[in-house]
């Protein structure tokens, strides 16, 4: 009987460690443009050129590559030198709405279009998140309204 016990607990254990595996980990593209390959080798077919700051969803590192899902949800490979801890999002809609503060009823700053990188100025918090747009100007967009955060 002990012996099941103390398997069952190492079962805990390494589930416990495969949950930590999956957690979301979001990353961007550096400040160049990366080539997204369909293998983990600059021999694979590329499949994609990210434009810089885009953000990705870090899947797994393999050496030095990392397995990348992007706002599609294709999934590709990119040198892991080319990809920023510094957190970016990109709007899922057109006419988003960026607003001065985390509250539905707080006035309209600007709005953008579907697919316009952002940078996240703070992390996503009560369904909003703190962005900054190229050209200086911030606020905050409903977290739905974004992907990579």
């Amino acid at each position: 009987m002990k012996s099941v016990r103390l398997h069952g607990a190492a079962a805990l254990l390494s589930l416990s460690a495969f949950g930590h595996a999956y957690a979301l980990d979001y990353q961007s593209i550096g400040a160049a443009p990366a080539v997204l390959y369909d293998a983990p080798s600059q021999r694979g077919r590329k499949v994609f050129v990210a434009p810089r700051n885009m953000p990705v969803e870090v899947i797994l590192t393999y050496g030095e590559w990392s397995k990348v899902r992007d706002a599609s949800g294709d999934l590709s490979w990119v040198e892991s030198k080319q990809l920023d801890a510094k957190r970016h999002v990109i709007t899922r809609a057109a006419g988003i709405r960026v607003r001065t503060a985390a509250d539905e009823m707080a006035p309209v700053i600007f709005s953008v279009d579907k697919s316009v990188i952002l940078e996240m100025a703070e992390p996503s918090t009560a369904g909003w998140v703190k962005v900054r747009h190229r050209d200086g100007q911030g606020g905050f967009v409903k977290s739905t309204d974004v992907w990579g955060e």
